[in-house]
């Protein structure tokens, strides 16, 4: 295919001009089922626990037991996923995962023993796993290398409304109806994730190989290939390494702002709904105008303001802890998070596309499922870390993450010489101007 865009219509160029969307022609079931999914995500997110203990006789201990073996158990999905895309591709692996999805989600109605938890959780997050291991391909496979970054922007968009107006919409339901109001939950969920798989199913990116130049489009060769080509790959490697720092990051709005909000600040739980509310409407609203703005910058150097501004608003989260007026504490929470939040929008779309961009066509899949083993492994350790460190000291968890932040920066100058400098051209695909060369 070549590079060439249609031109415009008029509604369609205020969308690239003003607010930084990509050309979106034949990829609007792919928005759609982005769009759908992380509604239904949204609805469920925060109520699997009150969910089954809810609907079944089981302790909140043995359900929380039942689920991190459950996910622990799906860890190595990801790994399991690589070699699926690269021999089925992205969109066909990640509308598998919706599948799969969805029919864990429907057994929560039939889950009344620990291990029924363990085997539909489990089920969820294979789904998932697929899913989100697949997810950066879509994007290869919706647009050419020039508009990916607006593309992750675009993407991260819509995942944050979706999750913003299903968590919304899931805490009226379940205020209203309770436990009827959970299985309501459940069954949109289980429907979304259907949803999400047919319009995947009927989307048909221009990028994607059909017919017998899908069957010589992929060549995998017995000497070198798989994950032994991932692992000889030190510039990926860096970037993997590189971003478990901020998968790390992306956890504190589920796990640990809640937490430090009532147990090292002592104010009320719901603060932590509202500054979660808020960043998903700040990412939303911005995320696309903030990528076009910074478009033009040298790629790594916006990945390290990325990292600065997270430091800064852990810094900040910090500082509010010294404030004893519950205003004063409001105040210093909202400016945090909503620093947070354009650290998330400056760095989030670039990561993404180095992701897809220095990995090599014909082994995308498994590149992507090592990079995707980095937010796995944070979301393993990251309960239990900050955990620990929360019971000795509010402070720690946030100068643990200011470190990280920081001792990434030479990480990234250094990932940014080997881009312009391969010390193996075959490593992986030429890199794209907008990747090496853009000052």
């Amino acid at each position: 295919m070549s590079g060439q865009t249609p031109a415009p219509t008029a509604a369609a160029g205020f969308l690239q001009r003003r607010l930084g969307f990509p050309p979106l022609t034949g990829n609007r079931k792919l928005l759609g089922a982005t769009a759908i999914d992380s509604l239904g995500n949204g609805l469920v997110l925060a109520f699997v626990l009150i969910y089954f203990t809810r609907t079944t006789s089981l302790s909140l201990t043995q359900v929380g037991a039942a689920i991190s073996l459950a996910r622990l158990l799906a860890v190595p999905t990801a790994v399991a996923a690589g070699p699926l895309i690269d021999r089925f591709g992205a969109r066909r692996t990640a509308l598998a995962g919706n599948v799969v999805s969805a029919v864990g989600y429907a057994g929560f109605l039939a889950s009344q023993q620990a291990w029924h938890i363990v085997l539909v959780t489990w089920l969820t997050q294979v789904g998932f796993a697929m899913y989100w291991t697949s997810s950066t391909g879509l994007v290869g496979l919706a647009t050419q290398p020039e508009w990916r970054p607006r593309w992750f922007a675009v993407m991260n968009m819509l995942r944050n409304s979706g999750l913003a107006a299903g968590g919304a919409l899931g805490a009226l339901l379940i205020d209203w109806a309770g436990t009827a109001g959970l299985r309501a939950v459940v069954v949109t969920n289980a429907a979304s994730y259907v949803a999400a798989a047919l319009l995947l199913a009927l989307w048909r990116p221009a990028n994607e190989p059909r017919g017998k130049a899908r069957t010589h489009a992929r060549p995998v060769t017995a000497a070198g290939g798989g994950y032994r080509a991932v692992l000889r790959d030190r510039r990926y490697l860096l970037l993997v390494g590189i971003n478990l720092n901020f998968a790390f990051n992306i956890l504190i709005l589920s796990m640990l702002i809640a937490v430090y909000i009532n147990t090292g600040l002592h104010q009320p739980a719901w603060i932590a709904g509202m500054l979660i509310m808020v960043n998903c409407l700040q990412v939303a609203l911005t995320q696309t105008s903030v990528t076009r703005l910074l478009e033009n910058r040298r790629p790594i150097h916006v990945v390290i303001a990325g990292a600065l501004l997270s430091a800064l608003s852990y810094v900040v989260f910090i500082a509010v802890h010294a404030a004893s007026a519950r205003g004063v504490v409001l105040a210093g929470l909202l400016v945090a998070v909503i620093v947070f939040g354009f650290a998330e929008t400056t760095a989030n779309p670039v990561r993404e596309n180095l992701s897809v961009s220095l990995a090599p066509e014909e082994l995308r899949g498994r590149y992507l499922a090592v990079y995707q083993l980095s937010y796995t492994f944070a979301q393993t350790a990251g309960p239990g870390l900050f955990a620990y460190l929360l019971t000795r000291g509010a402070a720690l968890p946030w100068i643990f993450l200011i470190t990280l932040n920081l001792l990434v920066v030479p990480f990234l100058l250094l990932l940014e010489r080997m881009i312009r400098n391969p010390a193996a051209p075959n490593e992986a695909e030429p890199v794209p101007a907008s990747v090496a060369d853009r000052s």
